[in-house]
């Protein structure tokens, strides 16, 4: 009977009200269990349920119409903050970790914060973690996830924005999939000044390394499909006190490239480097593989030409774009010479620059040849340190 009652008494905190139980028995019949935390073991004590939580709590009040008929139960509620929940749960954690030393605290901690975005009680699950943090009990940012992605969902950029301050003041390492959850959390925004306002009060903490907040912010913008809002964070970098980078800059020009917006990204590549910025390997790649795209033979040589004087090697990457964009446009000898560099270099080629080659020499009708690359290609192939499909994803760097 008393488990029953208990199934009654499970309140999620939709308003922050909780009801409080009072149980007189010797053998609850259906004791509640939290990984790890071994709940209702001690007779005449009073547990709340934050969301089918134990908490032990030390006071209670009057609640409306649950009928005392179930046994000696007595019912109360209170409205109780959300500082209030957080410290009670501490207290919970603290006993719980003192009790067996062996529990993971940070999976404890979670759960609980898990147990309160569920019921979207999102003020006390943020509570939490800086109640947490107050007694040097930091976690990392995969346990700050839970917060963002519900105030995401709530589309609280107020909340969102709070709880990412609390991980920067908390966590050394933040894991990418936290900046992908903030980027998502604006995709419901049109307006760009929501997420510049998000931005400016980030920066107003003052905290080391801001430019790599706003180069992850910008790349997990991109990745969500959320061009517009990356370019626009850029274009307002140039006016703040961080200014782009050559990480930006080469983030930029390569969704530039990839929205084909040619004249744009060259205007960028063009700029970086009227403010002492140099131009490294992945910049010219970015380039000459969007240009490739593009059919802009004439550029890549250019821009190959240019990255040869700035004494910058070119690599697997650049020798595809190269050889593909020759080979497609018909200067099948040109190519050819560029793959013979290739292997002067040492470079090993990449299955994607044999099969651009073998295309081409089949186009132009020279089939002994392509023939001759594609039993070079298949000994390759036996090779383990051989760069397969599997490992050439220029895209995705």
């Amino acid at each position: 009977m008393l488990a029953s009652i208990a199934s009654k008494c499970k309140e999620k905190l939709y308003s922050s009200t909780i009801s409080y139980h009072y149980y007189f028995f010797s053998n609850f019949a259906s004791p509640l269990f939290v990984k790890g935390i071994r709940g209702c073991t001690r007779n005449h004590h009073c547990i709340s349920y934050v969301k089918y939580i134990p908490i032990r709590v030390s006071r209670c009040c009057q609640i409306g119409d649950l009928s005392n008929s179930d046994g000696n139960r007595h019912s109360y509620s209170t409205q109780i903050s959300p500082k209030e929940i957080a410290d009670q749960i501490l207290t919970q954690i603290l006993a719980s970790i003192e009790e067996d030393p062996s529990i993971s605290r940070e999976e404890l901690c979670i759960h609980y914060i898990q147990k309160l975005c569920a019921s979207e009680n999102l003020l006390a699950a943020l509570s939490l973690v800086q109640t947490l943090r107050g007694r040097n009990i930091f976690l990392t940012s995969h346990a700050y996830d839970y917060i963002l992605e519900a105030a995401s969902e709530k589309n609280d950029i107020d909340l969102l924005s709070e709880t990412y301050e609390n991980l920067l003041l908390s966590c050394g390492f933040i894991n990418p999939s936290s900046y992908l959850i903030i980027a998502r959390a604006f995709s419901n925004h049109n307006d760009p000044a929501i997420l510049l306002n998000f931005i400016t009060k980030v920066l107003e903490m003052k905290l080391p390394r801001n430019d790599i907040f706003l180069n992850r912010v910008i790349f997990a913008l991109d990745k969500c499909g959320q061009v517009d809002k990356a370019l626009s964070l850029f274009y307002h970098m140039k006016s703040l006190k961080y200014k782009p980078d050559l990480v930006t800059y080469n983030t930029i020009i390569a969704i530039l490239g990839r929205l084909g917006r040619v004249e744009e990204m060259l205007q960028e590549f063009d700029y970086l480097k009227t403010v002492d910025l140099v131009p490294d390997l992945i910049t010219y790649n970015t380039i000459l593989n969007c240009l490739r795209k593009m059919g802009r033979l004439d550029l890549c040589v250019v821009y190959f030409k240019e990255m040869s004087e700035r004494g910058i090697q070119p690599d697997t990457y650049t020798f595809k774009a190269l050889i593909e964009s020759l080979g497609r446009t018909g200067n099948i000898e040109d190519a050819l010479k560029f793959f013979n560099e290739l292997k002067r270099k040492g470079i090993v080629p990449s299955v994607h620059i044999y099969r651009a080659l073998i295309f081409s020499l089949k186009k132009m009708g020279k089939m002994e040849l392509a023939l001759k690359f594609s039993d070079e290609m298949n000994e390759c192939l036996k090779n383990k340190n051989f760069v397969g499909p599997r490992d050439f994803q220029y895209e995705n760097r």
